[in-house]
């Protein structure tokens, strides 16, 4: 039987990692320790414990997230078949306005596994990744996940191509803006000349469970593009959170661009007459 020193002691560590499991951003230590009201040694203490068990580490920076070890048990208990269904129709639907390859991921360890797959309808199109795994680094799937507390690997990371962001402090920086603007982006980061941009999906607690992106050659995803297209991103994979009983919603543009832009049909090929729909409002704006 626990003596009440230990209770007390896990009674106070369970505090602090809840404090930064619902936190949507790192927490810095005075942070945890004004809101514990416990002394600083006390805190220090504990959080020296949690990180030695995994379940909490720091950034760069020394602000303290959830740690590798809640992150695995969180997706190694992600609802997979769920994901795939309630992922369904929004895959569709960017497709059908973008046109360009979509797929929904999931983490695997400090990889990206692709579950599902809508390919490219252009001529020129990307990859089939089938269920293919890729660095967290330099993908845009990659990067929402460390967005929102996945872990990066132990060591160098892997230059791909000369884009690639290997230093993590600057990695760290653009992690802030993903979380500030809902959405990451990767060019050429993976492969010469390919462009995506990935968008996170939730479940109920706030947990990140997956996520969608919109890939395609920089000759059509200029930046103008890619910026309409996550607006598309950020509606769907709201809505398919929302299946899952995460009441977060998207930014405010995207309702109106789903409805100004219609997904056309015939057989000359839908996929360009969105795409052109696309320019043309990038044109307007």
């Amino acid at each position: 039987m626990s003596s009440p020193t230990g209770t007390q002691a896990v009674d106070r560590a369970l505090g602090l990692l809840t404090q930064i499991m619902e936190s949507t951003t790192p927490l810095t230590f005075s942070e945890l320790q004004e809101s514990s009201a416990l002394a600083k040694s006390t805190v220090s203490r504990l959080l020296s414990s949690l990180e030695t068990a995994a379940l909490i580490s720091r950034t760069p920076q020394g602000l303290i997230r959830p740690g590798a070890g809640l992150i695995r048990f969180a997706y190694a208990h992600a609802p997979n078949e769920e994901l795939l269904e309630f992922a369904q129709t929004a895959m569709q639907t960017l497709s059908d306005l973008t046109g360009e390859t979509i797929n929904l991921a999931v983490l695997l360890g400090t990889e990206v596994e692709q579950i599902s797959q809508i390919d490219c309808t252009f001529r020129m199109g990307g990859v089939n990744w089938g269920v293919s795994r890729v660095p967290l680094h330099c993908s845009a799937l990659g990067k929402a996940f460390l967005a929102y507390g996945a872990q990066l690997p132990e060591g160098r990371l892997a230059r791909l191509t000369p884009r690639s962001v290997t230093n993590r402090a600057e990695l760290e920086n653009q992690l802030v803006t993903i979380r500030e603007r809902g959405w990451a982006r990767a060019d050429s980061e993976l492969e010469i000349g390919l462009i995506a941009i990935a968008a996170p999906i939730f479940r109920e607690s706030g947990d990140m469970i997956g996520a969608l992106s919109i890939s395609g050659p920089t000759m059509r995803m200029t930046r103008e593009v890619t910026e309409h297209y996550a607006e598309l991103l950020l509606q769907e994979t709201a809505r398919v959170s929302e299946k899952f009983g995460y009441s977060g919603a998207p930014t405010g543009k995207t309702e109106q661009l789903a409805r100004e832009i219609k997904p056309t049909s015939g057989k000359n090929g839908s996929p360009a007459a969105n795409h052109a729909q696309v320019r043309r409002r990038v044109g307007a704006a």
